[in-house]
């Protein structure tokens, strides 16, 4: 890791705004960013379509929590162009070791089959990235992931740039000024990931998600 760039700096850097990016997986280099455009999921937003609702009700997958982050970060970084370079996996784990970094996993029997992973400061989630290897597994991990952070009394849910898939789920798109805002009141505010316990039934996740598309 390099030696100046710390867990206790990237998490100085999230409170202001900033988050850390590499060219690609063999650049040792990494660079800040703050967008001008922020992507945010309102957390009473999230849109669940009848398939997806189906695919839930049916209770195909396992669905846990923090029981893989490794993985989770090396499966979102399996694809030909990512972001994350060893030194932003190292970062990454040294956080969720020291409780600021958390994943939603799914399983297919004992394949890892989709996931997404996030860090957290006062009652702001700053998801980093996900990752399906069949139909529909991010989209699961979303919505438990959504229904956690709701549970857990988080106010902010940070997607960092809106993409036409998030846009599909309900996600928005704000301006920095107004990120910043939301941001400063987020970090006076307490929560806790781990507070609600074991992830919420499939009835329950679906029961308290009422915008279906």
């Amino acid at each position: 890791m390099d030696a100046a760039l710390t867990p206790e700096l990237l998490l100085r850097a999230y409170a202001n705004g900033i988050f850390p990016m590499a060219d690609n997986r063999d650049n040792p280099k990494v660079f800040w960013v703050d967008p001008k455009k922020r992507g945010i999921f309102p957390l009473d937003g999230f849109h669940m379509s009848r398939s997806l609702r189906r695919r839930i009700r049916r209770a195909e997958f396992d669905v846990r929590t923090n029981t893989a982050f490794d993985a989770v970060v090396e499966a979102c970084a399996d694809r030909e162009e990512t972001w994350i370079n060893t030194t932003i996996f190292q970062l990454y784990r040294a956080l969720h070791q020291a409780d600021f970094a958390h994943c939603v996993e799914v399983w297919d029997g004992d394949a890892l089959v989709g996931g997404v992973y996030g860090v957290t400061l006062g009652s702001a989630f700053f998801g980093e990235s996900m990752f399906s290897r069949q139909s529909d597994a991010s989209k699961v991990a979303l919505a438990f992931l959504i229904d956690r952070l709701r549970l857990a009394g988080f106010s902010l849910f940070d997607t960092q740039f809106l993409t036409p898939h998030l846009e599909s789920l309900g996600a928005v798109e704000i301006t920095r000024a107004t990120y910043h805002r939301l941001l400063s009141k987020a970090l006076k505010e307490p929560a806790d990931f781990n507070a609600p316990g074991p992830l919420s039934s499939v009835q329950d996740v679906l029961q308290r998600n009422t915008h279906t598309s």
